[in-house]
């Protein structure tokens, strides 16, 4: 009777898993005929370009107004939603920076031989988008494209963390309650506030065996060119290969990237 059971459930979860990849290609083939038109479409021109029934095609739509994919014009009438431009514009600034910034990590790398890391924020994390790095050393560090780090333990975390202010950051603690990831990770606001604002002054941060033992890491952060903090560069090696010294080339590369992206500092 048991085996039945799960068979049966197997069976509901295929089925649901199969459900669920039809109304994304469902919604996909939706945005795509919305993409097609200049002008705001009708439901029934959206059902017959996308041969859904008008039920099927109102449902889906009436989620996707929901999340701001589609603006509903009048009742019966529908183009593309802001949200699209809103992330559109998040994944160029995204591309642009890991374009403008790898022949400067490159050169980097070249310099100091350890691993360096372009990484961006997203919410309370941090995300790897691009690395530069080597196989000629017995030891070496390599973050993996796509990970994710809480900010409070990552250096260039920490630079974002500092950007938002002292209240923000307090919020951020609070929100999070710190979470510890190694026996060295910041686990006290008040800590952590005091490490951000010596951050705030010396233009750089440090990860001293926070997110992972036996690693340690100088971070600083990229402009783009309406001055907003849009990315990390940050150096990356075993904790006693590290040196703080870097800390002026990690800098002075990050704000190079950031001229490179027209970013100008003024006043």
């Amino acid at each position: 009777m048991a085996a039945c059971d799960t068979i049966k459930a197997k069976t509901v979860a295929t089925k649901q898993s199969k459900s669920s990849i039809q109304v994304i290609d469902r919604m996909m083939n939706l945005l795509e005929a919305l993409a097609a038109q200049s002008k705001p479409a009708n439901l029934k021109q959206l059902a017959s370009d996308t041969h859904l029934h008008p039920s099927t095609a109102h449902r889906i739509l009436g989620v996707m107004v929901e999340n701001r994919l589609v603006d509903r014009i009048e009742p019966g009438s529908y183009r593309l939603g802001i949200r699209l431009l809103e992330l559109g514009n998040l994944v160029q600034s995204r591309l642009n920076v890991r374009q403008e910034a790898l022949p400067f990590m490159q050169r980097l790398h070249d310099d100091l031989k350890e691993t360096v890391n372009l990484s961006v924020r997203q919410g309370d994390e941090v995300i790897y988008v691009e690395r530069v790095s080597s196989n000629g050393q017995m030891m070496r560090v390599v973050q993996i494209v796509g990970t994710r780090a809480p900010l409070h333990v990552t250096a260039v975390g920490k630079v974002f963390l500092a950007e938002d202010g002292a209240d923000a950051a307090s919020a951020y603690a609070q929100r999070t309650g710190l979470p510890r990831s190694t026996e060295q990770t910041l686990t006290d606001a008040q800590t952590l506030a005091t490490e951000l604002a010596q951050v705030r002054t010396r233009g750089y941060a440090t990860d001293n065996e926070e997110a992972e033992k036996g690693v340690s890491c100088i971070g600083a952060g990229i402009r783009d060119i309406d001055g907003r903090l849009v990315a990390g560069l940050s150096v990356s090696a075993p904790s006693d290969r590290l040196d703080l010294g870097w800390s002026a080339r990690v800098r002075d590369t990050a704000e190079r990237i950031s001229r490179a992206m027209g970013y100008s500092a003024r006043g």
